[in-house]
């Protein structure tokens, strides 16, 4: 027998507890941290721009060119995409979990290059790119001047040239969006001037491009070479430009009588912004900024280190008066929410060493399961290294709650051999043996039943799959390492350190009185429930009934919304307003921030001109970091209140319309804890019929009871001046289409030519027309183009405007049109209920199509994959109970304690107002696995004395008598352990109180009603099995 040979070996047994706390303690010092593990699909983007394109052009000319082409790639979950106004298109493929995202990226980029070749020259010409980037924002860092002598743009340039390429190449970063632009040289051309000296756009491009240019010319004397060769030396010709007055002196046009056109003839140069789009203010200063979007894979935490440690070191050779700072930051509460669990670990081990000594009675017996703890723990984050998993919330949670199933093993060895020691007079080495072999078939069992629970859970798939994998797996291993410590290490410290202890304390001596009163009181009830067996059936019944009508009512979720430090605003003033008014508004809601919530709120960055819904002088975001926790302590200074505050005081401002967002409870999954849904347009039906629908939508919206705040998330048509070309009169006219597009594509939108040389960095030279001659529609008659007969026809002879809708931003599912979608939850409703609601909405259109994405789309995933983790772990138990007692009626009795235990789960959350969602099916499997604990106690003791000759009453009681202060130690020891969870408070509280509130509930549920039913079922199980023998 394993355990009589390490009883006889105490320091071999030793020696390996050692060995393993030892490879333990190296794994912790080398294990990565994260908040949740890869629980975002993989996902790629593919992004390029088309400079002065409208969304529909962009949509028409490069994303539906490029969407085409994507096709046979290896597991592609979904892939959406969105075409803006700026002349940006972005695709996003998401991936099965689990796809190589280095092999993704490959394969999305092969599928691209088929048809580059197809896209616009312009487009051509700046690329196309391809990132492992999860899309939502995972850090914003801000830069501003102190003293407040810098301007915008002096701020971005610096922080363009100095900083985002040093961050760019970290591993780990993904996408940067660099909030502002660097230094460009622009050209302002002045169309009176052009009809002057007859040239047109495409004129001045020429000529930059043909003089700012390096030329390989090769070199003199080059091999091979001539026999008496003397001279061997490279050629050079030409050079990038880079002065402002260079580019100036550039020959344009060389005239008939000798005098030449230069570039500051026809145009004003000068040193200005790559463009002008975007504006930023941090705590009112001017400022800079770059959302940094993490590569899919990536560690969180260490991916955070790593930029701070650069940017640590770039700040020490900032200008003075330049300041970093970090607006929106998830690391903080990641790290505080990791080091609150731990905290719960250490309370939770002196809870359990407490009960320990109440029910054990002495330090000796106490302290050798106390032992046991540190060796699993160690030995649980070896397993966690050697798979490759990290330190992360559910592997915590999985140890919290090992740590009272583990002391089980070691609580059930130890009190059977001071049992015996006590009632036969052994002493502890030969208590120990003979206890060894009256348990080590209940142990076995004990931990089968509970790898059977949570074995399945490692195998399903997708995100669910991923959070359950770490899970149960780091429970499974503490469990199979807390067998071995009990068959190995714990009887030899049993028979090293027990010593019979005759004369209990005063204390212990009354608290065994009240023990044995307890029961006395409990056979009775017991016996009483034997013998009554009718009314026990209808009252189990009915409560198995009672659970299931409780449990249809739980509200159902993916999981929790926690205070993570940091808010997020989205505003929008009225179409056509200009940016200074913008700006205004956006000041409004920074004063807000800073005066109204001054004691909560740290760093405020806004960001004018771009939001989530796309660009426009109208549009704004802001990105708000929170103080630490410890300093807004209390319910009313949590991030949810200071939203809904926020959300009450600009609901009725007339001049903007304002969101304020939590932060999506997964990194990759969104950018905002809402519901992320589209419709789309499968039958071709047009933009305008998606807009009447999702006005539709938004009117109905006002009657649900479960979410409120429906929109798209592309703002609504802007009003377009569109220039119609006469072609029949342009031809007659001698004018070529090329000429007329590429005159109007310059003039007005603005166009890069290629690069200059500015304090030794490469940057851009753009070519547009000059404010004043592009800022009324009338302003078209100032630009011509030349004909075949070189002469200038301004646009207003073969051209005319008018004005109509166009979109901002065109978005797409899955190649179909659709309109992107985002709702919150009402308070007091969860995230499932919401979206029944929302599909009940939808499904009265026939002719819309509904799709999720995000959040939302693992959220129906999920729901659809419980109840099949639930029947899967119980089958599993079944049968594992059934091999290991070669019997039927044993599993039978043992399962009717499922539903037992699982009532209490579901009743404590329904009244506590939480949801179903992925920590309420973790602690659901976890009681399941205590209640069969507590029952197999029961049961296998009770067939071991029906086999001795008892008969199944006698032997039930005898059972359940026995057993009763083991399963009441067991449980107070656990449910001691899970305490510090149920009263969490601090960063990731929600989460810790949610799993610790259920399972609280289970232990009761699972301890109190399976010591009153078992003894119950098993008597009626075995006249039912022992009846079929008859018959047999």
């Amino acid at each position: 027998m394993l355990s009589k040979f390490f009883i006889e070996r105490p320091i071999f047994a030793t020696v390996l507890a050692i060995m393993v706390m030892a490879f333990g303690i190296f794994s912790i010092l080398n294990l990565p941290v994260e908040r949740y593990p890869d629980i975002a699909p993989p996902r790629i983007t593919v992004s390029t721009t088309y400079t002065g394109a409208s969304a529909e052009t962009v949509e028409q000319s490069v994303t539906q060119v490029l969407e085409q082409q994507i096709k046979g790639i290896d597991h592609l979950l979904y892939f959406s995409s969105t075409s803006d106004s700026s002349g940006r298109s972005r695709i996003n493929l998401s991936f099965d979990i689990g796809t190589n995202p280095d092999t993704a990226q490959v394969q999305v980029q092969n599928s691209i290059n088929g048809v580059l070749n197809r896209l616009p020259e312009e487009v051509q010409r700046q690329g196309v790119n391809v990132y492992k980037s999860l899309g939502d924002t995972h850090m914003v860092i801000g830069l501003y001047d102190t003293t407040g002598r810098s301007s915008n743009i002096q701020i971005s340039d610096y922080l363009a040239d100095h900083i985002e390429q040093n961050i760019a190449r970290i591993e780990g970063v993904g996408e940067i969006d660099v909030f502002g632009s660097q230094y460009a040289m622009r050209i302002w051309l002045n169309p009176l001037k052009l009809k002057q000296y007859l040239l047109i756009p495409s004129d001045i491009r020429a000529a930059i491009e043909a003089q700012n240019t390096q030329v390989a010319a090769g070199s003199i004397g080059a091999l091979p070479a001539v026999s008496d060769q003397y001279l061997n030396a490279k050629v050079s010709s030409g050079s990038r430009l880079q002065t402002v007055e260079q580019f100036e002196n550039i020959i344009i046009k060389a005239n008939v009588d000798g005098s030449f056109v230069y570039l500051k003839d026809i145009a004003r140069v000068e040193l200005g912004a790559e463009n002008y789009q975007s504006f930023n203010t941090i705590n009112g200063y001017p400022s800079a900024g770059m959302g940094i979007s993490l590569a899919s894979g990536a560690n969180a935490l260490a991916t955070s280190a790593a930029i701070k440690a650069e940017l640590d070191q770039l700040s020490a050779k900032m200008p003075q008066g330049y300041k970093v700072v970090y607006p929106r930051d998830n690391t903080p509460f990641v790290q505080e929410s990791i080091k609150q669990v731990v905290s719960t670990l250490f309370e939770a081990v002196v809870l359990v060493v407490v009960v320990m000594f109440l029910f054990l009675q002495n330090w000796r017996a106490t302290l050798i399961p106390t032992l046991t703890v540190p060796i699993v723990i160690l030995g649980t984050f070896t397993v966690l290294y050697m798979l490759g998993f990290s330190v992360n919330t559910l592997t915590l949670f999985a140890m919290v709650l090992a740590i009272g199933l583990l002391v089980d093993d070691a609580i059930v060895v130890v009190e059977n051999v001071e049992r015996l020691m006590h009632e036969q007079h052994l002493s502890a080495k030969q208590a120990a043996i003979a206890s060894m072999q009256e348990m080590t078939g209940a142990l076995i069992g004990i931990t089968l039943v509970l790898t059977a629970v949570f074995i399945p859970m490692a195998f399903f798939g997708g995100s669910m799959g991923v959070i359950y994998r770490q899970f149960s797996i780091t429970l499974v291993a503490a469990m199979i390492l807390s067998l071995l410590v009990a068959l190995i290490l714990t009887p030899a410290l049993c028979a090293l350190i027990l010593k019979p202890n005759p004369q209990p304390a005063k204390w212990a001596q009354w608290f065994n009185q009240k023990l044995d009163q307890l029961k006395q009181r409990y056979l009775q009830s017991a016996q009483y429930s034997i013998q009554h067996k009718a009314i026990v059936l209808v009252l189990f019944v009915g409560l198995i009934a009672i659970f299931g009508l409780v449990y249809k009512a739980l509200p159902t979720s993916f999981l929790p919304s926690e205070d993570q430090g940091i808010l997020s605003v989205q505003f929008k003033t009225a179409e056509g307003t200009p940016l200074p008014r913008t700006q205004e508004m956006g000041e409004q809601i920074r004063q807000y921030f800073a005066d109204h919530e001054a004691k909560n709120v740290e760093v405020i960055l806004v960001r004018y001109g771009r939001n989530n819904s796309g660009t426009g002088q109208n549009l704004g975001s802001a990105f708000i970091a929170l103080k630490h926790w410890d300093e807004r302590k209390g319910q009313k200074n949590a991030a949810q209140a200071i939203r809904q505050r926020a959300m009450k005081f600009f609901k009725n401002n007339p001049n903007v319309q304002v969101n304020v967002m939590m932060p999506a409870s997964v990194s990759g999954l969104g950018q905002t804890s809402g519901i992320d849904f589209w419709i789309r347009d499968i039958n071709g039906q047009g933009r305008a019929f998606l807009d009447q629908k999702f006005k539709a939508l938004q009117q109905q919206s006002a009657n649900q009871n479960s979410f409120e705040n429906i929109d798209k998330q592309t703002t609504s048509d802007k009003t377009e001046l569109k220039v119609h070309i006469d072609q029949k009169q342009a031809m007659a006219m001698g004018l070529t289409q090329a000429a007329m597009n590429s005159t109007l594509s310059a003039a007005w939108g603005g166009t890069y030519i290629n690069d200059f040389i500015d304090r030794g960095r490469i940057k851009r030279v753009m070519m547009q027309g000059d404010a004043q001659f592009r800022s009324k529609p009338e302003d078209l008659q100032y630009w011509s183009v030349r004909n075949n007969q070189n002469q200038m026809v301004p646009f207003n002879q073969f051209a005319q405007t008018a004005w109509h809708g166009e979109p901002d931003v065109v978005t797409r599912y899955m190649g179909y049109a659709a309109v992107q979608m985002q709702a919150d939850v009402k308070d007091g409703f969860s995230s499932g209920v919401a979206i029944n609601d929302l599909k009940k909405m939808v499904n009265q259109f026939d002719d819309l199509d509904l799709a999720w994405s995000g959040l939302s789309f693992q959220e129906q995933q999920s729901g659809q994959m419980a109840i099949w983790l639930y029947l899967v772990s119980a089958g599993f138990i079944f049968l594992c109970l059934a091999a290991l007692y070669e019997s039927w009626s044993i599993p039978t009795a043992v399962m009717a304690a499922i539903p037992l235990g699982i009532g209490g789960n579901i009743l404590f959350a329904y009244l506590t107002g939480f949801p179903n969602d992925i920590y309420f099916q973790i602690a659901l499997l976890t009681t399941i696995g205590l209640s069969c604990k507590n029952a197999i106690l029961i049961v296998e003791f009770a067939a071991i004395a029906q086999a001795r000759g008892h008969n199944a009453v006698q032997a039930a009681l005898q059972g359940a008598g026995l057993r009763l202060r083991p399963i009441l130690m067991t449980s107070f020891a656990f449910g001691a352990g899970i305490l510090p969870l149920v009263f969490a408070s601090g960063a990731g509280a929600v989460s810790r109180q949610e799993i610790g509130t259920s399972v609280l509930g289970g232990v009761i549920f699972g301890t109190v009603l399976v010591l009153i039913f078992i003894p119950f079922m098993y008597v009626l199980v075995s006249n039912i099995f022992k009846v079929k023998s008859k018959q047999c």
